[in-house]
């Protein structure tokens, strides 16, 4: 199954379980196998430990007893701060004005749809850097879990390089939750304008950066991943 999906299901089996008031602040998923489209899945949650403001979670995806991803969560209590902002969102055409040209393969892959604006297709570029509009098709409002889920939508940045797609997977994925309340609000289910780039790819792993904007400007999520590639 698409790593967005398997992200998003941990931390939703997390959050279900805390029963708290407390957001999501950091979400790391380690991808041990591959989940079947059709299996029945079992996760397992328990709390590491914590206090009052940020609490510590782990929870395990199963499949007939085999393990197939670990993830931990970090749950905070968000209070009103001061704070800051020292990058800025990329310009980008509206998304209504660029046609669907590069979908995600897969059953889950298919339940959002990619609208390019640079970088793609990503075959034979000197850069990693990409930016594209993404959104998710069910008309659910976009929270904490559509924002793990979108997180890895795109490419493997080993694409960029090389002549054409190659085998790749997702080692380890995280992602780090910004998004207030009210700027998720704001969004309701639009498109967010997601920034990804690479930093090194070297000895069949790839480290690989991304930004998650919402069409206001709000930087709402980041993330952090390694993945393999052949």
């Amino acid at each position: 199954m698409f790593g967005g999906w398997t992200a998003a299901v941990a931390l939703r089996a997390v959050w279900d379980e805390a029963d708290t008031e407390a957001a999501p602040s950091a979400l790391t998923v380690n991808f041990v196998g591959k989940v079947e489209p059709g299996s029945d899945v079992l996760i397992r949650t328990r709390r590491v430990g914590g206090g009052r403001s940020v609490g510590y979670w782990q929870s395990e995806l199963t499949v007939d007893e085999v393990t197939l991803a670990t993830a931990s969560v970090v749950l905070t209590e968000r209070r009103d701060t001061d704070g800051h902002l020292e990058i800025t969102m990329p310009d980008a055409p509206d998304p209504a004005t660029l046609e669907v040209t590069y979908p995600a393969p897969g059953p889950c892959g298919e339940r959002a749809v990619v609208r390019p604006v640079v970088g793609l297709p990503p075959h034979n570029r000197e850069s990693t850097y990409s930016t594209s509009w993404v959104r998710e098709t069910s008309g659910r409002s976009v929270d904490h879990l559509q924002l793990a889920f979108l997180a890895d939508h795109r490419a493997p940045r080993s694409f960029f390089w090389s002549e054409g797609p190659r085998p790749s997977s997702t080692i380890t994925l995280s992602v780090y939750f910004h998004a207030t309340d009210e700027e998720l609000a704001q969004v309701g289910d639009d498109d967010l304008l997601s920034e990804a780039f690479g930093t090194r790819g070297a000895q069949s792993t790839s480290e690989e950066h991304l930004r998650l904007w919402s069409r206001q400007g709000a930087l709402l999520a980041t993330s952090v991943q390694m993945a393999w590639f052949r």
